[in-house]
Protein backbone atom coordinates (compact mmCIF):
# COMPACT_ATOMS: atom_id res chain seq x y z
CA UNK A 1 0.00 0.00 0.00
CA UNK A 2 3.08 2.32 0.64
CA UNK A 3 4.77 1.85 -2.55
CA UNK A 4 1.51 2.15 -4.33
CA UNK A 5 1.23 6.07 -2.61
CA UNK A 6 4.67 6.65 -3.31
CA UNK A 7 4.43 6.05 -6.81
CA UNK A 8 1.50 8.08 -7.19
CA UNK A 9 3.05 10.63 -5.66
CA UNK A 10 6.12 10.15 -7.92
CA UNK A 11 3.72 10.27 -10.73
CA UNK A 12 1.28 13.62 -9.82
CA UNK A 13 4.97 15.19 -8.86
CA UNK A 14 6.65 14.28 -12.75
CA UNK A 15 3.21 15.06 -14.34
CA UNK A 16 2.94 18.43 -12.49
CA UNK A 17 6.86 19.14 -13.23
CA UNK A 18 6.23 18.78 -17.26
CA UNK A 19 3.27 21.10 -17.32
CA UNK A 20 5.07 23.72 -15.88
CA UNK A 21 8.06 23.18 -17.88
CA UNK A 22 6.31 23.41 -21.04
CA UNK A 23 4.30 26.27 -19.36
CA UNK A 24 7.05 28.09 -18.75
CA UNK A 25 8.95 27.07 -21.84
CA UNK A 26 5.94 28.35 -23.20
CA UNK A 27 5.64 31.84 -22.05
CA UNK A 28 9.56 32.14 -21.91
CA UNK A 29 9.70 32.07 -26.23
CA UNK A 30 6.39 34.20 -26.10
CA UNK A 31 8.67 36.79 -23.76
CA UNK A 32 11.56 36.78 -25.69
CA UNK A 33 9.67 36.72 -29.21
CA UNK A 34 8.29 40.59 -28.11
CA UNK A 35 11.68 41.56 -26.23
CA UNK A 36 14.60 42.56 -29.24
CA UNK A 37 17.72 43.51 -28.03
CA UNK A 38 19.76 41.83 -30.76
CA UNK A 39 19.61 38.75 -33.00
CA UNK A 40 21.76 36.92 -30.95
CA UNK A 41 20.32 37.05 -27.76
CA UNK A 42 17.21 36.26 -29.18
CA UNK A 43 18.65 32.74 -30.49
CA UNK A 44 20.17 32.15 -27.23
CA UNK A 45 17.02 32.27 -25.22
CA UNK A 46 14.73 30.90 -28.51
CA UNK A 47 16.85 27.49 -28.46
CA UNK A 48 16.45 27.68 -24.38
CA UNK A 49 12.73 27.74 -24.41
CA UNK A 50 12.43 24.98 -26.96
CA UNK A 51 15.25 22.76 -25.24
CA UNK A 52 12.42 23.72 -22.19
CA UNK A 53 9.55 22.59 -24.08
CA UNK A 54 11.05 19.41 -24.95
CA UNK A 55 11.97 18.34 -21.59
CA UNK A 56 8.49 19.30 -20.84
CA UNK A 57 6.71 17.02 -22.84
CA UNK A 58 9.33 14.19 -22.18
CA UNK A 59 8.20 14.59 -18.48
CA UNK A 60 4.83 14.66 -19.41
CA UNK A 61 5.83 11.21 -21.00
CA UNK A 62 7.39 9.63 -18.86
CA UNK A 63 5.63 10.58 -15.80
CA UNK A 64 3.51 7.25 -16.39
CA UNK A 65 6.26 5.03 -16.12
CA UNK A 66 8.47 6.65 -13.56
CA UNK A 67 8.72 3.69 -11.17
CA UNK A 68 10.86 1.30 -13.78
CA UNK A 69 14.46 2.95 -13.90
CA UNK A 70 15.42 3.72 -16.83
CA UNK A 71 12.10 6.12 -16.98
CA UNK A 72 13.16 7.01 -13.46
CA UNK A 73 16.97 8.26 -14.73
CA UNK A 74 15.40 10.01 -17.81
CA UNK A 75 13.46 11.99 -16.21
CA UNK A 76 16.03 12.71 -13.65
CA UNK A 77 18.57 14.01 -16.23
CA UNK A 78 15.74 15.92 -18.27
CA UNK A 79 14.81 17.62 -14.87
CA UNK A 80 18.33 18.34 -14.51
CA UNK A 81 18.38 19.84 -17.99
CA UNK A 82 15.18 21.67 -17.77
CA UNK A 83 15.68 23.46 -14.78
CA UNK A 84 13.34 26.03 -12.72
CA UNK A 85 10.08 24.83 -10.65
CA UNK A 86 9.10 22.48 -13.09
CA UNK A 87 12.60 21.04 -13.33
CA UNK A 88 13.20 20.20 -9.61
CA UNK A 89 9.32 18.54 -9.10
CA UNK A 90 10.72 16.50 -12.16
CA UNK A 91 13.90 15.19 -10.14
CA UNK A 92 12.01 15.00 -7.01
CA UNK A 93 9.38 12.62 -9.14
CA UNK A 94 12.24 10.83 -10.65
CA UNK A 95 14.02 9.73 -7.41
CA UNK A 96 11.47 8.69 -5.53
CA UNK A 97 10.77 6.42 -8.65
CA UNK A 98 14.22 5.39 -8.57
CA UNK A 99 14.36 4.62 -4.94
CA UNK A 100 10.59 2.45 -5.37
CA UNK A 101 12.33 0.58 -8.16
CA UNK A 102 15.53 -0.02 -6.12
CA UNK A 103 13.76 -1.18 -3.14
Amino acid sequence: MKNASAARLAYILALLGGILLVIFGLLSLIGVSVVYFGPFFYVAFAYYSIVTIICGIIAIIGAKSVTRLVWAIVLIIVGIIGGGLGGLLVIIGGIIGLILEIA
